[in-house]
Parts: C-alpha cells; structure tokens; sequence
C-alpha cells in the first residue's frame, strides 16, 4: 500500500455553533437548518412534576392552602404559587415537554410569565409560528 501524499500532522475542522444557556445549563445550538436531537429540558419536567404533585397534596386536603404547603416545603410562597400554574397547561402542551418536542422558547423562565388559562390561547402563545411540535 502507498500513500499519494503525505497525512499532516494536524487536521483543523470547522463546526459552526454557539453556547447558550437554556434552564441553567450551557447548551450547543448548531446553525440554522442544522438538524440537532432535541434534549428534555430536565428542569421543566421536574418543575411539572412538582407543579402536579402540590396540586394533587392540596386537592387531597393533606395540606388546607397554598401558604402551609410551602412553608412545609420550605419553598417561598409566591414561588410555589408562580409553579403551581404550570398544572393549568394544555395537556398537549405538558405532553409535548415530557416528550421533549415544546419549541425551544419554551423553558421554565419563560413560563413563570403568566399565560392564559384558555388551552387554545396557550397553544397558539407557546406554538412557534410555522411548527406543529404542540
């Protein structure tokens, strides 16, 4: 076997990204029209799964309101209460987060902003335009 031209020493490669932050963590965003896997966004899913915990704990009686709730959490109140609305989304909407297909605006810090209570609203507000992902 014979080599035609000699291997550099060094191979250079040029991959277009950039890091942002997304639920805490850094994340690679390749360029548009990249395809990427889409990750779950742990920190939503978790944020879910407490929202529908303490709604199951009130709706039980085990707790009488919000405020005794969170101080047995040791959670503030008005935090507890901004996650708590989380249990209020579309149920395509909470699927679509498990599944890890929600459009990439939607993240924990963007949903502690109050949204409408109306599921048709909430899919038209968290649907990115021109994507079927909810």
């Amino acid at each position: 076997m014979t080599r035609g031209a000699p291997i550099p020493e060094t191979v250079t490669l040029h991959v277009p990204f950039r890091v942002v932050k997304r639920g805490g963590r850094k994340e690679i965003q390749m360029p548009e029209g990249a395809t990427q896997p889409r990750r779950t966004d742990n920190t939503l899913v978790k944020a879910l799964a407490r929202a529908f915990r303490w709604k199951r704990m009130l709706e039980s009686g085990e707790f009488a309101s919000i405020s005794e709730l969170a101080e047995r959490e040791g959670i503030a109140f008005t935090y507890m209460a901004r996650l708590m609305r989380l249990s209020l989304l579309a149920p395509e909407i909470v699927d679509a987060i498990m599944e890890a297909r929600q459009p990439e605006s939607v993240t924990l810090a963007n949903m502690m902003d109050p949204f409408p209570l109306d599921w048709k609203e909430q899919r038209m507000r968290f649907l990115q335009p021109g994507t079927n992902d909810i």
